[in-house]
């Protein structure tokens, strides 16, 4: 027979004791806040001290030292001139502290002994390097002095003189000695409107300008290659003018005068 102990078997058994209590998820950790406090006397002075040893350091790092001199000029963006040509113009303090050297004077003094040079940026490349980038003047059009050529650029500025013109630019011809209204448009106003209109023109037109002759503001005559002729006017409505002289080209191939002064009604002569 079985007893009261395996008639209760199958109950559970009530735990005895005092219950557990539940499991920590986890602890908080504060920062502990440290009050921030004023150097004192003592510590103002070491910082005066160290703030002062720091500073003679780097001026003599900087002025006395042989770390940071300039031993090296580097010219970049040349074309026709080179890069020693460059470097010589520049004159640079060599062996001089690079922060002394006066980037601005070399630019000046670049700019006014090579007038190809249209622009110039001079940058210090630590710790022994000044950079030299170079932008050249391009010629649009030249102009005869003597049996040399002076190139323009696109400014009208004459920035060089040449023994050859280059291959493809135009020749300028400038003929305003009785040209009206002298004192309005003056020799070098014209000649930057008679680089605008080599600028208007397209490149497949652009390619036989042999010259470009200018009388004054309203008279700009072009030659192109095969004796044609073109009547330009002024300067002005230059885009207009070269589409419409395009057209007539590509129309009109065997005749030898053109004339686009008024481009709302071109003329074509000649055959």
């Amino acid at each position: 027979m079985a007893g009261p102990t395996t008639a209760r078997r199958g109950e559970k058994k009530s735990p005895s004791g005092p219950p557990s209590a539940p499991e920590e998820r986890g602890r908080r950790f504060r920062w502990a806040r440290t009050p921030l406090r004023a150097p004192g006397r003592r510590g103002l002075i070491i910082i005066t001290v160290c703030a002062v040893l720091l500073g003679a350091f780097g001026a003599w790092a900087f002025y006395a030292s042989d770390w940071l001199r300039l031993e090296r000029v580097k010219a970049t963006g040349t074309g026709v001139l080179t890069p020693r040509e460059v470097v010589d113009a520049a004159d640079a303090p060599m062996n001089a502290p690079l922060i002394s050297v006066d980037t601005d004077a070399l630019a000046h003094r670049l700019r006014a002994r090579l007038p190809r040079i249209k622009s110039v940026d001079v940058e210090r490349s630590w710790p022994h390097t000044i950079g030299l980038k170079v932008t050249e003047r391009t010629p649009e059009l030249v102009m005869r002095a003597g049996g040399k050529f002076v190139e323009v650029d696109a400014e009208g500025v004459r920035f060089a003189t040449v023994t050859a013109a280059p291959k493809g630019v135009p020749l300028l011809e400038m003929a305003v000695s009785h040209a009206p209204s002298p004192e309005r448009f003056g020799v070098d106003r014209l000649r930057r409107a008679a680089v605008q209109v080599a600028q208007d023109l397209p490149p497949a037109v652009r390619k036989d300008v042999r010259k470009v002759r200018v009388r004054s503001y309203d008279s700009v005559t072009l030659e192109l290659a095969g004796g044609r002729t073109v009547a330009w006017g002024s300067s002005e409505q230059g885009a207009e003018k070269a589409k419409v002289l395009a057209a007539l080209l590509k129309a009109a191939r065997d005749a030898r005068h053109f004339d686009i002064s008024v481009p709302s009604a071109p003329a074509v002569s000649g055959s």
